[in-house]
């Protein structure tokens, strides 16, 4: 079995669906293809690098602040260090919520829209990429109905990853350190994220063994990781998957996360039938959850961000996922 196996969404097989489930429990990575988003995905692309080349009159308006955490930004920070790259980062475009929130560049002509399908296709394939997922739980189709994803609750995000600093030298004065690679290793805070990568190559996963595997580009494919709330509601069985970018030495890199995020009112904790004995993690919110990353990648308040392991029964345990200190 390859390490990152690859699932036909439009023909799963049971040889499939356990190549999944194996690679759910070692590492959390798994690739999908017969998505049929090719053309959809190509004229995503051709808008990210027209916004992310179009310079500081276009980015500076929509520039991500306290108040507002979508929008441009080029200092997020990971493990209190800064990554080496700039995102754009918005939420469902026909949402009440996002009209109010959503930060649109100026002088980029069908960029809005070709997101604003892009967000439509890609929650539809998250929502039949998490039914796989639940198959290979075999869980029922009652208990599947209560632990999915909300296209209200998550985001899509376009990362621009640079050779060095994205920050501009006269305004680096102040800022946290850069960090050692182009994304520190850490977790997705939701339930699953699906990734779409360019061919540059660069990110990695952690391993229940503590090594580093290539999550190599494949063309038509887009790449599934499983995110903290599935860990929890798995109780350890799913692995949230640990990653990282290694650092840009020749050329720039693209990519575009939509994270699948649990209904804002949701209460996670693990799933009763997925329970062998204990649990092994307390209920919490998700609103309290994602409002910890998101402030923590923002700005820097001293203290590693919020992670599943502050939730842990047992204080003394370490959470699968919480990857290498």
């Amino acid at each position: 079995m390859s390490q990152v196996p690859v699932v036909d969404l439009s023909n799963p097989t049971e040889s499939s669906i356990k190549s999944l489930d194996a690679s759910c429990r070692a590492h959390g990575f798994f690739l999908i293809e017969g998505h049929g988003l090719d053309g959809l995905i190509d004229r995503t692309w051709e808008q990210t690098r027209r916004f992310f080349s179009a310079g500081p009159d276009v980015t500076e308006p929509i520039r991500r602040d306290a108040d507002n955490h979508l929008g441009y930004f080029d200092r997020e920070l990971t493990k209190r260090v800064r990554d080496h790259k700039e995102v754009f980062d918005f939420l469902d475009p026909r949402s009440p919520y996002g009209e109010d929130r959503n930060r649109w560049p100026p002088g980029v002509p069908g960029f809005r829209e070709t997101l604003t399908d892009f967000f439509d296709s890609m929650t539809d394939l998250a929502t039949a990429t998490l039914s796989l997922i639940h198959s290979g739980l075999g869980l029922s189709t009652e208990t599947a109905d209560l632990h999915i994803g909300s296209r209200s609750a998550s985001t899509i995000r376009l990362n621009h990853y640079t050779v060095g600093d994205p920050v501009p030298a006269d305004q680096r004065d102040g800022l946290n350190d850069l960090g050692s690679v182009a994304l520190g290793h850490h977790t997705d805070p939701g339930v699953i994220t699906l990734l779409i990568q360019d061919d540059t190559g660069g990110l990695q996963a952690l391993d229940r063994s503590g090594d580093w595997i290539d999550v190599r580009p494949q063309p038509g494919t887009i790449v599934v990781n499983l995110g903290d709330a599935m860990q929890v509601w798995t109780n350890d069985r799913y692995r949230a998957a640990v990653h990282r970018v290694v650092p840009m030495t020749d050329s720039d890199r693209y990519s575009i996360p939509l994270f699948f995020n649990p209904p804002a009112s949701a209460v996670v904790a693990p799933i009763d039938d997925l329970v062998d004995n204990t649990p092994l993690y307390r209920p919490f919110t998700w609103r309290e959850f994602i409002k910890g990353r998101m402030d923590d990648n923002f700005d820097d308040y001293g203290t590693d961000d919020i992670q599943i392991s502050n939730y842990l029964v047992d204080s003394g345990q370490t959470a699968r996922g919480d990857g290498p200190s």
